[in-house]
């Protein structure tokens, strides 16, 4: 386990930490090029010869859409009690989405006679990519599902990869019956961003795409920026976990251990000013090591040597100085008094408060959206919400008396700025 006393560690060394893994795509976005191109000149036909040269999947036109039956089976074929689980995680998410829901029209008067406000809509459309490389995701399609659902959006596309055999993940069809979408095509990866981003014969040109995805749905995205909106961008998980030594260290080194797991470009911290606190988390974390899957552990062994570890701090203070400069994506504050220490988060994709909130509950039941911003971007970004559905447009009433009002400031200001047809509008109304 590395332990970086952060007084006494060198410039560069602080660099890494704070940097996480920075992932070359140019490789990539060589290979998204020539996809694109073809997907955008043959459509569907590009979108068959890759997804079998990538995924090993034979599609056709009257296989590309995922029917009705085939997501009702895919309900049928999971657990009852993951049916359960995943009903339970809806219901949070859509209260908690809900509650984010503004206002879908405001006005306020700020001189008499003048009406300002602003009027919200859902985006005409999206499309969203479920991911499908390390495993099953329905949590991903819950978390971007029900949002876009909640902010009435008209038109939801959902692209996922399929397997060899060309189906898609059981659990992620009962997701999408429990969320509500039907739209979901059998495609993924570069040729699946491109097909959305410029309409095929069978897939619809869609505005936007959110989701996470692989280097290839970066790059893909990054080429495709102009052409479609690609929404916030994406990197590999991260956390830290900010204690005090005052809640009992198996639930830090649990809760240390939990963003590791998702691959070796991942981070997981612990930052801390307590010594003991240090020592007793890097014996328990070798402890629960032995628990877990051989890929598992590979995982989280080369995340906390690669770009982990714990920090030690002189106080709380810098402690949490740290973590304002880190802007992880997760964070749980395991302190005497999270709620003290809340205010003073200012870069945070999400911040767990107390001993009993890990990560786990966040990214599947708790009901705040768990698709996070990553490599820092929390210092400018937000979690995903309603409002990455939605758009709001100003509005403005003026009646005779706010014109006369404000008609010689405009005069003046246009005229200012050299414009004068802005200030014949209204000195000759």
């Amino acid at each position: 386990m590395n332990i970086f006393k952060w007084a006494e560690v060198c410039p560069e060394t602080k660099n890494k930490i704070l940097k996480r893994a920075e992932v070359d795509i140019t490789e990539q976005m060589e290979i998204a090029k020539d996809v694109i191109a073809e997907v955008k000149e043959i459509g569907d036909s590009a979108v068959f010869k890759y997804t079998e040269k990538f995924d090993k999947a034979l599609l056709t036109k009257e296989t590309l859409k995922v029917t009705q039956e085939e997501i009702e089976q895919g309900f049928k074929n999971v657990e009852p009690e993951f049916r359960e689980t995943l009903e339970f995680a809806a219901n949070n998410i859509r209260k908690f989405h809900e509650k984010q829901m503004p206002e879908s029209l405001w006005f306020t008067e700020t001189v008499k006679g003048v009406m300002v406000g602003e009027q919200t809509n859902p985006i005409s459309d999206v499309c969203i990519y479920v991911p499908r490389g390390k495993g099953s995701f329905p949590s991903v399609l819950l978390m971007l599902a029900i949002p876009a659902i909640v902010a009435n959006v008209p038109k939801i596309t959902v692209i996922t990869p399929p397997n060899p055999e060309g189906n898609l993940d059981d659990a992620v069809l009962a997701a999408a019956k429990i969320a509500g979408v039907t739209e979901i095509y059998k495609v993924g990866g570069i040729q699946g961003v491109a097909a959305v981003a410029y309409g095929t014969e069978t897939i619809p040109k869609c505005s936007k795409i959110i989701g996470p995805g692989n280097s290839f749905v970066t790059a893909a995205k990054r080429l495709l920026s102009g052409i479609i909106d690609i929404g916030s961008p994406a990197g590999p998980s991260e956390a830290i976990i900010l204690s005090d030594g005052s809640v009992d260290p198996k639930k830090v080194a649990l809760d240390f251990m939990i963003e590791a797991e998702h691959g070796p470009d991942s981070a997981s911290l612990l930052v801390t000013h307590d010594e003991k606190l240090a020592e007793d988390v890097t014996k328990i974390v070798i402890t629960q090591l032995e628990k877990l899957s051989p890929k598992r552990r590979e995982f989280v062994q080369r995340s906390i040597n690669n770009y982990g570890g714990i920090i030690l701090t002189n106080s709380l203070e810098e402690s949490i100085d740290f973590v304002n400069e880190y802007a992880p994506e997760h964070m749980e504050v395991m302190t005497k008094n999270p709620f003290d220490i809340l205010p003073q988060i200012k870069n945070a994709g999400e911040i767990l408060l107390g001993e009993n909130a890990p990560i786990s509950l966040a990214n599947f039941v708790l009901g705040p959206n768990a698709i996070l911003p990553t490599g820092a971007k929390a210092k400018t970004y937000s979690s995903v919400s309603v409002f990455d559905f939605l758009k709001r447009t100003s509005v403005g009433y003026v009646t005779e008396e706010g014109f006369d009002t404000v008609r010689d400031k405009v005069s003046i200001f246009a005229r200012k700025e050299g414009f004068e047809t802005h200030a014949l509008a209204v000195e000759e109304r």
